[in-house]
């Protein structure tokens, strides 16, 4: 195990020795690649911001809840356990959401239990779409709605064959 925890120092030694052969200034070209994402920064903030916004609308509203009530016999249908409904609707939009309500069903029902390996499935194999979708779309030119809707339905069949796989191992 120790020489995975050398692995990014060794990688980082590895990337300043091959510089320092080619003469590159690396000082220099750091600060030029900083000074080149400030724009992208200033694009990325508002899509950032308003996943943020509407992540905590969409639960603060009450929205969730009553999503998560409506589809919970959905979930169930395709092999979803109707518990970790609310981890598979929070997952896209947020990750330290979906991490919090990951440690509180492995309290609930034990970290063993079938429902804790599917939400450890459903946590692992899910994405933040939305989140990622910003950071996308900051610097795309053009904004479809294709790719995030291919994302959330991957995501859906990434959750649907993990919890299958749960409850066959």
């Amino acid at each position: 195990m120790k020489w995975a925890a050398m692995l990014v120092p060794l990688l980082f030694l590895g990337v300043f020795l091959f510089a320092a052969l080619r003469r590159v200034k690396v000082y220099d070209s750091f600060a030029e690649g900083a000074a080149g994402a400030l724009p992208l920064l200033k694009n990325l903030f508002p899509y950032i911001a308003a996943v943020l916004v509407l992540a905590e609308l969409f639960e603060a509203s009450g929205l969730s809840a009553c999503l998560q009530t409506a589809l919970s016999p959905a979930f169930a249908a395709v092999g979803i356990p109707p518990e970790i409904a609310p981890l598979v609707l929070i997952k896209p939009f947020s990750g330290s959401g979906s991490t919090a309500l990951l440690a509180d069903l492995c309290a609930r029902y034990g970290a063993d239990s079938t429902i804790a390996r599917c939400a450890c499935v459903v946590y692992a194999t899910g994405d933040t779409v939305f989140y990622l979708s910003a950071v996308w779309y900051a610097g795309a030119p053009k904004r479809p709605a294709l790719p995030v809707v291919i994302a959330l339905v991957s995501n859906l069949f990434a959750f649907c064959v993990g919890c299958l796989l749960c409850r066959i191992l």
